[in-house]
């Protein structure tokens, strides 16, 4: 396998052009042999509706602009603070394993989070990372959303390093009503863009290297 390429950007993309690059290179991985992508990101304030999205789950009118995508899960929210991290991989030249393609981005997300002392935590029936707050209640602070092509998977997972959290009164995140959404500056963690890339990328080979 050809090494994985590794893409941040430093402005905002548009979600609709983030989508056509993803799909772009989904056809280039597919038809082609190109390397295998993870992409760091923002994302203007925006709300993302999954292939489980219900309608009530979107809470009144939205301010924010709402796009349909492929991804799995249901409603969630992207913007400024918040580092999405694409993930493109080729699982047929891997172990034709989605859940365990899941299993990974959230160990990715858990020994990222360890680098700064926060302790993530998986939840049956409830995808994404979870934390357990002072006050004993737990509230996510990582979303998970994939979608598969002939085994090349897309979209990825989203970390709130520092996110306007009210903007998540618009929905019910994930679906999941009656738990909170925390980020890591609430936690009391101010970190600048570039450590969370830093710890991201050096998390990443442990628990992505590329069969031999």
């Amino acid at each position: 396998m050809l090494p994985i390429e590794w893409k941040i950007s430093d402005q905002p993309v548009a979600y609709p052009a983030a989508c056509a690059m993803m799909e772009a290179r989904v056809a280039d991985i597919l038809d082609s042999g190109a390397p295998e992508l993870t992409w760091l990101l923002e994302h203007p304030p925006l709300y993302t509706a999954g292939t489980g999205a219900r309608t009530e789950d979107l809470l009144g009118t939205s301010p924010l602009p709402v796009y349909e995508t492929g991804r799995g899960g249901k409603y969630t929210y992207h913007g400024p603070g918040q580092r999405i991290a694409y993930v493109l991989q080729d699982l047929g030249q891997r172990d034709h394993d989605l859940r365990a393609h899941i299993w990974r981005l959230e160990e990715w997300l858990i020994r990222t989070l360890a680098r700064f002392a926060v302790h993530g935590e998986r939840r049956a029936g409830r995808v994404g990372i979870w934390v357990v707050l002072p006050d004993g209640k737990e509230a996510k602070i990582a979303a998970i959303g994939v979608r598969v092509r002939r085994w090349v998977t897309f979209h990825g997972v989203a970390l709130n390093v520092a996110p306007n959290l009210s903007h998540y009164q618009g929905i019910v995140p994930c679906g999941l009503a009656g738990y909170g959404v925390t980020s890591l500056a609430a936690l009391g963690h101010h970190l600048p863009m570039a450590a969370i890339d830093q710890a991201l990328h050096e998390t990443f080979a442990p628990v992505f290297a590329p069969p031999r």
